[in-house]
């Protein structure tokens, strides 16, 4: 007897429905076609025990099975379940037409319990576009796949509780999360609070500019003057994340399996790699592609500490994803993509000994060690930052303060309402969604300077000896500026500012 189930693999971060054809025929023997990987053919011993300890059996005769399409490579665990209800349904130990209405998928332990598995999201996702009646998943995925509307999302512990839903003997209720009210009810600030930070004033000014436009920011300074303090705050003051964005960040968590019982991720990610970590790791691959630590900082900030700790070939590779917002990574047979749209956020020391030439302490370095360190960062990755800013130890007179700094929450309403500004502005423009963003083309649009302002630019320039490649990033940092001050208009007072926030462009910065 031949029976069709269906199942779903997951490439890149959308689904692809895989149609698990079961044939029972006469004769002995075990066949599994349709590119299955190891995992996937090791589980004829999981299905077998599992059926056994739950008083079902694998037929003693000819079992067929093929995963079309037949040229897609299958890999994983996760169709352990689909397999097992389709053998079940093929020898007639299952009296149901309603296994072919569903999306069935779990691992099965060897007493029939199941285990969770990567990317329910994108699995409900394609089950619903493809006019699927439901889906049956193992309990702890239930949250996630839940989040989409309009399907019946089944969470079961056990293959018996699935092979009594389908003879009638047990009623399962699908779980059902009211999305909008999840999302409101969870949005709420990290443990981090800029409150916490003493002093500082100006680098917490480039941190809102920087958060109001989307800039990427490098920090600069020696150990202790509260590089990773204000970066991992940087979140708080982010915009709440859009519906839209809390949907594409839970579906590339919900791939690489980090999602548990969370359900929707409201919180923007905040991602910290390690300076060891390899250009894969950042920025995704593999014999089975995973998406990198670029993309799982998508809507939120990557920050990478110690900057020019990292290998010189695994920030290269960050080039292209900085300027286009997503990573492609080919294969042989297929090519996928990943989103990556993220701040980057970067901290160095100044020198090897950590400290500015002009500094006290007996490890200053000199001018020529200064310039090596700092060439291990290339140019063409410098020029896809927009604000650097030197950060400073802070005095004692500040840090024995106990007046309460300004808080996430009152900075956050300020950003909020610079990027409404902006949304408004690029509202007709599909790619573009906040001032970090702008193209040549619509710097010069919105980015208009009168004649003091021109003059200024070119006196600061010519002074401070300021690359031709700060140009643009001065003009998108003064239009953000001038956001935060409500301006239509960007003038003088917003130029001259963001001419500040241009410290490795000046010529003799190093001293």
């Amino acid at each position: 007897m031949l029976v069709k189930v269906f199942g779903s693999a997951v490439f890149g971060v959308d689904a692809t429905t895989i149609t698990v054809e079961v044939n029972i025929d006469k004769g002995i023997g075990y066949h599994l076609v349709g590119l299955p990987d190891s995992a996937i053919k090791e589980s004829s011993y999981r299905i077998a025990a599992a059926l056994k300890n739950n008083n079902y059996n694998l037929p003693g005769k000819k079992i067929t099975i093929n995963m079309a399409p037949a040229d897609l490579r299958k890999e994983g665990s996760a169709y352990d379940l689909t397999l097992a209800i389709g053998i079940l349904a093929a020898s007639n130990q299952i009296q149901s037409e309603e296994v072919g209405n569903y999306i069935i998928m779990g691992e099965m332990s060897l007493d029939g319990s199941l285990q969770p598995i990567k990317g329910a999201l994108s699995i409900a996702i394609k089950a619903k576009e493809e006019g699927f009646k439901g889906v049956i998943l193992p309990i702890q995925n239930v949250k996630e796949a839940a989040i989409v509307d309009e399907l019946d999302v089944y969470g079961v512990d056990n293959v018996l509780q699935v092979i009594n839903f389908f003879e009638g003997k047990e009623t399962l209720l699908p779980t059902k999360i009211d999305t909008k009210e999840e999302f409101a009810k969870n949005l709420e600030f990290p443990e981090f609070d800029f409150a916490d930070v003493k002093g500082q004033e100006s680098i917490k000014r480039c941190m809102e500019i920087a958060a109001a436009g989307g800039h990427n920011i490098i920090l600069i300074g020696p150990p202790g003057a509260g590089k990773t303090m204000l970066a991992k705050r940087l979140p708080s003051i982010l915009p709440p994340m859009s519906m839209q964005e809390a949907l594409e960040t839970t579906k590339i968590h919900s791939v690489t399996g980090r999602i548990k019982e969370a359900g929707l991720l409201t919180q923007r990610p905040f991602r910290a790699p390690h300076h060891t970590s390899s250009s894969v790791s950042l920025v995704g691959g593999g014999s089975y592609p995973q998406p990198g630590e670029i993309s799982l900082a998508h809507n939120g900030v990557l920050f990478l500490d110690e900057l020019p700790e990292f290998k010189r070939e695994v920030l290269e590779v960050m080039r292209q994803p900085l300027e286009d917002r997503e990573v492609t990574i080919a294969r042989a047979k297929f090519t996928i993509t990943y989103p990556s749209s993220f701040m980057l956020v970067a901290s160095m020391n100044p020198s090897p000994g950590g400290f500015f030439i002009d500094s006290n302490t007996s490890t200053t370095a000199s001018q020529m060690e200064m310039q090596r360190y700092m060439s291990k960062i290339s140019g063409p990755l410098l020029d896809r930052i927009d604000i650097h800013i030197e950060v400073t130890p802070v005095p004692f007179e500040k840090l024995s303060e106990t007046r309460k700094a300004e808080s996430s929450d009152e900075i956050r309403k300020r950003v909020t309402t610079a990027r409404n500004i902006q949304t408004y502005r690029f509202e007709k423009y599909t790619s573009v969604h906040y001032n970090a963003q702008m193209s040549s083309k619509l710097i010069r649009e919105y980015c208009a300077l009168d004649e003091v302002s021109l003059q200024l630019l070119k006196t600061a320039m010519e002074r401070l000896n300021l690359s031709a490649r700060a140009y643009d990033r001065i003009l998108k940092v003064s239009r953000t500026i001038a956001d935060l001050d409500n301006s239509e208009n960007v003038y003088s007072h917003h130029i001259a500012e963001a001419i500040q926030y241009r410290s490795l462009d000046r010529e003799g910065w190093l001293g």
